[in-house]
């Protein structure tokens, strides 16, 4: 590209910025909860395959959402740029551009769940910001270097009366200006957004309600003192987040609402105030993502407080017809999850809160579902706004309309957390150790084997309650040489873990964990 063309570059990349900028801005002022950035996001994050998603989750991690923003930002810096090249060449074709880019940031806009009518303000002040600076940065590029005619060879001198030292200088400094107009655009938002957000300023001064039914003792001895273990409780700051996303709703909890609707004799309406009211439970309770691969660390154990599903369902009085509730959050996302999960006496709560605090804002504040037993996609809705009451043949869920199945009993896994896989240990006595779980079934044994030799029992501790996970420990003399060591679990139904390796799709991964390790 030569220089007139990475100038006309620049330009729309600087013109695409402030108006990305301005747009984000307005919908900060606007709508919180809904920009055109997020918007976009939302409609890749549902537009994925499947298989797409769980490749994004495999390299990723819990990192996939800021993957997807930098591609996001990636995309629309070269479309920015193409637009700059496209309006040097001839007038309006790349004004023409952002208008289509406009009209679909405003379609994706109008098609999200937390949408309100002036959201649809923000993506058209970012297409005519953008095209109104991108039109201003090519004529003052076209004073400093006029677009070549056809067949010429070079771009011709200016021939107007502005030496070109001039123009160049008007042209780089209202490219810099523009650069300068989006970060400050960009700084205002972030200050816009922390200071709407009602949740964060509610959450840090929320006291959370004393329980009614007090946690589970945590029996001596749960806790293994092994280095690398992972913790009998899993911190907050530390526990894995899997959702759709791409921007943390902050929901006002003096506006929210549930509603329970449906297949039931009385529908019911539930703010927070009456909420928090209610008498609470604390329970421990593991929960898993579905797309936890065999050794993985999508799971977590929390202490959660919140008041029993069933109670608020035992109001609503649900008909013989039902045999499902979908959940929906904010962001319009749903779960199937059985209506006998929910009424059948386990501690599936409308948790408020998470390890003694009010639950973060990553994880669903104000309200969000915990379901002891099944994978979070048929379960663990987060910013919970509406539970319908209706039947598995009548309504399908965000991921059972992808290719996944409509209910997600968790099934019993185990793992190795020391020593990690590809280490190398001393030889002599080597301490192995990890965590198994079958949320609401437990465990009864775990074993485990050195290069498929005969399985050993290793020591369980003491589970804080079937719907925990369990770690385990067990020494082994091992002489210098290359180790595979494998792992298994059996619930307390007697039932072993399944042996065969199976992908995460349609409703979570098997296999024994193995780690590989070198002893010198």
């Amino acid at each position: 590209m030569r220089m007139p063309g990475r100038w006309a570059a620049a330009a729309g990349v600087a013109a695409g910025a402030i108006g990305i900028a301005a747009g984000e801005l307005v919908a900060g002022l606007l709508s919180p909860l809904v920009s055109p950035v997020t918007a976009l996001g939302g409609v890749v994050i549902d537009a994925v395959p499947p298989w797409a998603k769980d490749l994004a989750i495999q390299w990723f991690g819990t990192a996939d959402k800021l993957v997807l923003v930098v591609c996001i930002v990636l995309v629309a810096a070269g479309l920015a740029a193409l637009a700059g090249l496209m309006e040097r060449r001839r007038a309006g074709l790349g004004l023409a551009l952002s208008a289509v880019a406009g009209a679909a940031g405003l379609a994706a806009v109008l098609t999200r769940a937390q949408a309100v009518p002036q959201a649809a303000v923000a993506p058209v002040i970012a297409a005519v910001t953008t095209m109104v600076v991108l039109r201003m940065l090519v004529r003052k590029l076209a004073e400093w270097v006029p677009a070549r005619p056809p067949g010429s060879r070079e771009d011709r001198q200016p021939t107007d009366q502005e030496p070109a030292p001039l123009a160049r200088r008007r042209f780089l400094n209202a490219v810099a200006l523009t650069s300068l107009g989006a970060a400050v655009a960009g700084a205002a938002t972030a200050v816009v957004t922390r200071a709407a957000s009602v949740a964060s300023g509610f959450r840090g001064s929320m006291v959370l309600p004393q329980p009614s039914t007090p946690p589970q003792t945590v029996p001596d001895g749960a806790a293994l003192p092994i280095d690398g273990i992972s913790p009998l409780v899993t911190a907050n700051r530390d526990f894995y987040r899997i959702d759709t996303a791409l921007a943390v709703p902050a929901i006002d909890p003096s506006t929210w609402k549930l509603k329970v609707t449906g297949l039931v004799e009385q529908d019911l309406e539930l703010d927070f105030a009456a909420l928090l009211s209610k008498p609470m439970t604390e329970r421990h309770i593991t929960i898993a993502c579905v797309s936890n691969e065999v050794g993985g660390d999508l799971i977590g154990n929390a202490l959660w407080l919140g008041w029993p599903v069933r109670e608020l369902l035992a109001m609503a009085r649900p008909t013989s017809a039902a045999d499902m509730v979908l959940s929906t959050s904010n962001d319009g996302w749903t779960a199937s999850t059985p209506l006998e999960a929910l009424t059948d006496g386990r501690d599936a709560l409308l948790a408020v809160g998470m390890n003694g605090e009010p639950l973060p804002l990553e994880h669903g504040f104000p309200v969000r579902m915990v379901v002891p037993g099944l994978y979070g996609f048929v379960s663990a809705t987060k910013w919970l706004t509406e539970l319908k009451v209706t039947r598995f043949a009548d309504e399908k869920a965000y991921w059972s309309t992808r290719g996944w199945s409509e209910r997600g009993p968790v099934k019993t896994q185990s793992r190795i957390d020391v020593p990690r896989s590809g280490r190398s240990v001393r030889a002599g006595t080597v301490q192995f150790g990890g965590v198994a779980w079958a949320q609401h079934r437990g465990i009864e044994r775990v074993e485990m084997r050195v290069n498929r030799g005969p399985w050993q029992e290793a020591a369980l501790a003491p589970g804080i309650s079937a719907d925990t996970w369990y770690q385990w420990q067990h020494a082994v003399d091992l002489t210098p040489g290359d180790y595979e060591v494998q792992v298994r679990a059996t619930d307390a139904s007697g039932r072993p873990q399944v042996e065969e390796r199976a992908r995460v799709a349609p409703d979570g991964a098997t296999g024994y964990h193995t780690v590989t390790i070198k002893v010198t």
